[in-house]
């Protein structure tokens, strides 16, 4: 995604927030868009990051600085952005074979326990996050476990699906973390487009494993699948990208679980689902979590 520029008078922290809000109502949108998309979950994951490297390829092609960029990256930024298409593929590789092996209440609220993971990465690595953000971080993640709720089971299939659950939330922890280190160097479309391709290449050899078809689709499906890559991936992902660069990994993190009442509301508007009773109640712990980050950092 090309690089925006700051908006005239515009601070660059108030632009940041706008561009966490847009970003958080694109991924917001995943969870319907795939509900609604006729084709295997795995084969979603790799379109949505096959599309978005695609898209991104002309940009990179005709504009000389981001090429002279990318070939001038150095050993470990390269490494990190490759890792971090890793991390981002195992997250989708782990998270949505989940659903099919525990309930999706399990696995949502397992999924989202991201930003303690990276709270507690960021103390591994050196960084000692104040005890606000471990807290903010507790409040938020306990937010979508009210609107989820937790079916704790005993089976063995169950209990694989949990396990690959808190799986995909550690490798989202991980992929936030190295894009806020690549970031630091690095333009937003370069490090996207060698993630995104990094993610479509990895999640082409586990459907081309898992036998999961990635084509005879109808075109209702493809324009479903082109919405998805524009709404929750070049714009959701890519500016998260963007922004956790200037916002921080934990305020980054915390605020992408907006996405699960995001999406209940969303689905209240676009499918007239009504959102549950928690969903209100969800929200407001999630925002106080948030709130509770953004002034610990600030501190």
């Amino acid at each position: 995604m090309p690089r925006l520029p700051p908006l005239a008078g515009l601070p660059q922290q108030r632009l940041d927030a706008l561009l966490l809000t847009v970003a958080v109502t694109g991924v917001s949108l995943s969870g319907p868009l795939i509900a609604a998309t006729a084709a295997p979950a795995l084969a979603i994951a790799f379109w949505r990051n096959a599309l978005a490297a695609a898209a991104l390829t002309p940009v990179v092609l005709l504009r000389g600085r981001l090429r002279a960029e990318l070939s001038r990256l150095d050993r470990r930024t390269l490494l990190l952005s490759l890792a971090a298409g890793a991390a981002l593929a195992a997250h989708f590789g782990l998270w949505l074979p989940s659903l099919h092996l525990t309930s999706v209440a399990s696995s949502v609220a397992l999924v989202t326990t991201t930003p303690i993971w990276t709270t507690l990465l960021l103390r591994l690595t050196g960084r000692r996050p104040p005890a606000a953000v471990w807290a903010g971080s507790a409040v938020a993640v306990a937010g979508v476990v009210v609107l989820t709720g937790v079916d704790l089971a005993v089976s063995p299939e169950a209990l694989a699906g949990d396990a690959l659950a808190l799986g995909g939330g550690m490798a989202a922890a991980v992929y936030v973390l190295i894009g806020a280190e690549v970031r630091r160097t690095t333009s937003t479309t370069g490090y996207t487009f060698l993630c995104y391709s990094t993610t479509a290449l990895l999640l082409l050899l586990v459907c081309l494993l898992a036998g999961s078809p990635l084509g005879g689709y109808s075109g209702e499906t493809w324009l479903k699948l082109l919405a998805l890559t524009l709404a929750s991936q070049l714009l959701g992902h890519s500016l998260i990208n963007r922004v956790v660069r200037g916002l921080g990994p934990s305020v980054t993190s915390i605020a992408l679980l907006l996405e699960t009442p995001g999406a209940a509301l969303i689905a209240a508007v676009w499918l007239g689902q009504l959102p549950p009773a928690a969903a209100y109640p969800a929200l407001g712990l999630i925002v106080l979590g948030l709130a509770l980050v953004i002034r610990a950092e600030r501190t």
